[in-house]
């Protein structure tokens, strides 16, 4: 371009549209560039000084300043491309959607980007491209666990009540059972971790018999009274809760325990019927909702830390490890803060299977 760049004049209402383009934050960025473009050009800027403002070549510059002389805002739009006409319309790509979501292939579960193709009849790679433009992964499947407990809600409402307001001065603890803890040694001795090479260990095992781990997590506290013991019934159950008493001797017992059917059966209802026993309150989490009692994260962790990894060449080895983690979360007082309304789980586990 020879000479003096052609001045750029807006009138309100171009000078209003520029200006919402060129500060959106949804516009695609090109868009945005040439929105500038035209507003420095209005404020006298040379081209040479907008292109080093915008990040583009001055020749670029010069092409927008020029399309918005002669066509306005109209020259901003992008105009068709020259090149090979589009080979499958909107109408094949919500095809391929539409037999992605609804439609399985013959004699098999789920699509792949070959079967799809062949199925509607459409390139494979316009098939893996309109997939995962639509965030769609045929291969991958979750899961979930929808509680069909017609109290749900109100068991919601009222075990989350006590994680954010207990009653004051009552004791709120989440009781649960580690079930069929194994004391696992392998067969052969570890080989240590050293630089470039991970721990590694031999896939095969024996087993050395089975515990079963009783735990209480007190809320406030984060303090874990745990019980070992050999059978999982009513009776482990209810010496459990005698233990319990005994380390609480005074106020309210607010227990949050799950559905399993040795903490409601009939041993246990005769028990909890003794007048001393009165001050224990349970409250049952929903069915297949295990996620509501906090004494599951103290179990992860366990397991994470002490258990998966470890070598227990008999059921006492087993109880030292587990002992051992327990005073270790003990010393360190590790309180689990529950921070989710009832109103908004109730909300989410609505809309879970909702399209």
């Amino acid at each position: 371009m020879s000479g003096k760049a052609a001045p750029v004049t807006l009138s309100a209402e171009e000078k209003k549209t520029l200006e919402n383009t060129a500060n959106s934050r949804t516009a695609p960025y090109r868009k945005v560039q040439r929105a500038r473009i035209i507003l420095l050009a209005a404020e006298g800027m040379t081209n040479t000084a907008i292109a080093q403002e915008v990040g583009l070549q001055r020749s670029m510059v010069v092409q927008w300043r020029q399309r918005f002389n002669a066509e306005r805002l109209a020259g901003m739009e992008d105009r068709p491309r020259p090149g090979k006409p589009r080979q499958y319309s909107d109408a094949d790509r919500l095809r391929v959607i539409e037999m992605a979501c609804n439609q399985k292939p013959d004699g098999e579960t789920h699509w792949s980007v070959r079967t799809l193709a062949k199925a509607s009849g459409i390139g494979r790679d316009t098939v893996h491209q309109i997939l995962r433009q639509a965030n769609l992964k045929p291969h991958r499947v979750g899961s979930f666990s929808m509680s069909t407990d017609p109290d749900f809600a109100a068991k919601v409402v009222d075990v989350v009540g006590l994680y954010m307001h207990p009653p004051e001065n009552a004791i709120v603890l989440c009781v649960d059972e580690k079930t069929q803890v194994q004391a696992l040694d392998r067969t052969q001795p570890l080989l240590p971790m050293r630089p470039g090479q991970i721990e590694r260990r031999t896939h095969d095992y024996k087993r050395n018999g089975t515990i079963q781990l009783y735990a209480a997590l007190e809320v406030k506290a984060g303090r874990v009274i745990p019980r070992i013991e050999e059978r999982h019934r009513s009776r482990e159950f209810i010496a459990f809760m005698n233990q319990l008493l005994r380390a609480y001797p005074s106020g309210e017992l607010h227990i949050i325990l799950d559905n399993v059917k040795s903490h409601d059966s009939k041993e246990v209802k005769e028990w909890h019927k003794q007048p001393r026993h009165r001050r224990v309150v349970f409250h049952f989490i929903p069915t297949y909702s295990s996620w509501l009692n906090l004494a599951e994260v103290l179990f992860n962790l366990l397991q994470a830390k002490a258990l998966r990894r470890g070598i227990f060449t008999s059921k006492q080895d087993l109880v030292t490890a587990i002992m051992s983690y327990i005073q270790k979360f003990n010393e360190e007082g590790r309180v689990f803060r529950w921070t989710k309304t009832a109103d908004l789980i109730i909300s989410s586990v609505t809309s879970l299977t909702r399209h």
